[in-house]
């Protein structure tokens, strides 16, 4: 019992205490390994979608500007598909966001998600999307998305993605908090791990 009881002491000093480099490398490891299985998992229940924290990889969303620049540049595209400036002034994240950003999500209910949303979708791309709701119909049963990048000149319409009909099904969750900049940790530990052909979801 006591060589258990020392054993645990040292193990203890090891991890919280011991200033080498080893002991830096466990305390890396259990924050991943914490972060990883026990708070995201608990984010994710809360929030009520399998991803409730995401970094932003592209710069689809960027404004560079401020919004009366960005609508003279981008509006005419809005206004040919029935969605005024008055409309999207009283959008959520109305001024977009940029690469290097942590959204929040919230797993809302696809009957909830309304024009001027923004979500995040599976496509057939290894990343999920995250991009504007700029339509909402239903087809029998089933509800379809439209939707755009507010950077990009139109929607994207790809073998790999066809943004004018995303299914129920595709949506992760509803963008409803922007972190900036914290996103850019994510991005350099993948390009890092990407430099020696590791694959980071």
């Amino acid at each position: 019992m006591g060589n258990w009881k020392s054993t645990l002491k040292k193990v203890w000093y090891f991890i919280w205490e011991d200033d080498s480099v080893w002991s830096w490398i466990v305390n890396i490891a259990l924050a991943f390994l914490l972060i990883k299985f026990i708070v995201y998992p608990g984010l994710g229940y809360a929030l009520q979608t399998t991803h409730p924290v995401v970094a932003v990889v592209s710069e689809s969303m960027e404004h560079n500007g401020n919004f009366e620049d960005w609508w003279q540049r981008q509006g005419a595209w809005y206004i040919e598909n029935g969605i005024s400036r008055q409309q999207f002034e009283k959008f959520s994240l109305k001024s977009g966001f940029n690469k290097g950003d942590i959204m929040i999500l919230y797993g809302k209910k696809r009957s909830e998600i309304e024009i001027g949303n923004v979500i995040v979708f599976w496509s057939t791309k290894r990343e999920p999307i995250i991009h504007r709701v700029v339509k909402k119909w239903t087809e029998g049963n089933q509800i379809y998305f439209g939707t755009k990048g507010d950077h990009n000149p139109t929607q994207i319409r790809t073998p790999g993605l066809d943004e004018a009909k995303i299914s129920s099904e595709q949506i992760i969750g509803n963008a409803i908090i922007r972190i900036p900049l914290l996103g850019y940790i994510k991005i350099w530990f993948v390009s890092i791990l990407g430099m020696f052909g590791v694959n980071v979801l």
